[in-house]
């Protein structure tokens, strides 16, 4: 048995020249050579191996034929682990009695699901090899460039495959963030979290459609020690910020009224993680940079997102309108025109956006392997509290209940909002929950009604373009609003904190 020890980033084709160039000119490079693999993934028709966290292929190269199945393992940021079992056979099918008995689950009828065994899906690729030394560290490069395709209803489906994957070969796993982050100061990368198999899942449509729900809270409990909470906060964040990326790649960007609120959230998850390294002390100039240069690429939301609010199906915004339709009409025009695949390609194709997952990745992993400690002396309960009225302040300071607040210094305030929302997402499970929830939904329902703001004042900009004269629908509606908000934010500002 191998136990496999790799960081995934996935490129773009046009890079390619680029990679290989970089990637021979490194110290301690030595090439490997290029070579065709073509993969056979099996499982039974009602996915018997998937469910229990297998994966089986049969790879041929040069004339030879090898059958692999990888049990369960685990990807903690960008750095996958997982056991697999490898046996040369002669055969383009593979045989499960070669494999060590102990691997199956008890009781599993193993001769049932080698009759039942099809092949779903393929990956055929051309790899080229390096072996780089990263000081007592060996750790060997594939760069993967092909397609994964299944044959569904008579037609073959198929999408790309541009990888670049680091294995552990001997030494010490930070040698591959190491490599990861010299390459991605160069090129552009990101994370790869799916691997060719999910991928081929998802293709064969034998896998559920990429979803995640809203996160409430992380899951801390007051014994932990404040390293692994930062350990829990860091990893929670890369896993949402993956999972989200691969939701607006695979779909969200089709869907232009989709997008935006994917976008958000992904943005979400971002800056939880820049609230999390801020809270740490662990937040440097190089790290803020990165930071902000994401926020930049994403600072078509708001916009994107009032447009959404106004033709959403479950909106009322402008249903009892007579000029709806041709409003209707404006805003999808206006939607399509921010080109969100465009500038989302743009983020992507950016060298901060992979250095910033990696840079992360690093700091998850050295915190794990204990060569960084946490400067804290404080228990988690004692610094959740800490942070928590930290964070009100804030918030007291910037919306005073003495001071009425405008329309605008609503929405200049959403950021402030946000991130102070985010510092009860990272610690409110430590709380009782009733208090904590009633004092948090009213601050949730401002949120809410600083996004409606936002979209009417995207409805003013819209209406006047189009000629179209609902200045005093608009004047109502914001005054009806910014009333109900301000009575639900002095009420809020009264209510006692449930961190003290």
């Amino acid at each position: 048995m191998d136990a496999e020890i790799e960081l995934k980033l996935f490129f773009q084709l046009e890079q390619q020249e680029t990679l290989i160039h970089l990637l021979d000119s490194l110290p301690h490079s030595e090439p490997k050579g290029v070579k065709k693999l073509i993969n056979s993934y099996f499982d039974t028709s009602d996915l018997q191996l998937r469910k229990w966290d297998m994966g089986l292929r049969v790879r041929s190269c040069d004339g030879e034929r090898e059958q692999t199945i990888k049990t369960a393992g685990s990807v903690i940021g960008g750095i996958h682990s997982r056991p697999e079992f490898n046996v040369a056979i002669e055969q383009d099918t593979p045989d499960l009695s070669k494999f060590p008995e102990k691997i199956w689950p008890e009781l599993s009828k193993l001769s049932s699901v080698q009759s039942e065994l099809v092949c779903l899906f393929n990956t055929d690729f051309v790899r080229r090899r390096w072996h780089i030394y990263v000081g007592d560290s060996l750790v060997e490069l594939a760069l993967d460039i092909g397609q994964v395709s299944v044959k569904r209803e008579g037609k073959v489906i198929s999408e790309p495959i541009c990888e670049l994957e680091f294995e552990l070969m001997a030494g010490e796993t930070s040698a591959l963030i190491q490599l990861g982050l010299l390459v991605a100061e160069q090129i552009p990368v990101r994370l790869g979290k799916a691997s060719k198999a999910q991928r081929g899942y998802r293709l064969a449509a034998q896998a559920s459609p990429l979803s995640l729900e809203a996160l409430d809270f992380i899951a801390l409990v007051p014994e932990q020690d404040l390293k692994h909470t930062f350990i829990a906060l860091l990893s929670t964040g890369l896993e949402r910020w993956q999972l989200l990326e691969a939701m607006i790649l695979e779909s969200g960007i089709k869907d232009d009224e989709q997008a935006p609120h994917l976008c958000y959230r992904l943005r979400a998850c971002v800056r939880l993680l820049r609230c999390t390294l801020a809270q740490f002390n662990l937040l440097d100039d190089k790290l803020a940079s990165k930071f902000d240069c994401i926020e930049g690429h994403l600072d078509f939301i708001e916009t994107g997102l009032s447009l959404v609010e106004i033709i959403d199906q479950n909106s009322l915004l402008i249903a009892k309108l007579p000029q709806e339709k041709r409003l209707t009409a404006a805003t999808l025009a206006q939607l399509k025109g921010l080109s969100i695949p465009q500038l989302i390609d743009k983020m992507l194709n950016d060298t901060c956006y992979g250095g910033l997952q990696l840079a992360l990745v690093d700091l998850l992993l050295a915190f794990q392997a204990g060569k960084k400690v946490i400067d804290k002396r404080l228990e988690l309960q004692e610094f959740a509290d800490k942070m928590q009225e930290a964070s009100w302040q804030k918030i007291v300071k910037l919306m005073p209940s003495s001071e009425d607040l405008s329309s605008q210094e609503y929405q200049s305030f959403a950021r402030a909002l946000d991130e102070s929302i985010f510092v009860g997402v990272a610690y409110g499970a430590l709380y009782p929950t009733k208090a904590r929830d009633l004092f948090r939904t009213p601050w949730q329902d401002l949120v809410l009604g600083i996004r409606t703001l936002a979209a009417y004042r995207q409805l003013a900009e819209l209406s006047e373009s189009e000629a179209i004269d609902i200045s005093d629908w608009l004047l109502n509606k914001e005054h009806s609003l910014l009333f109900a908000m301000e009575h639900s934010r002095r009420s809020a500002l009264k209510n006692e904190p449930y961190w003290r």
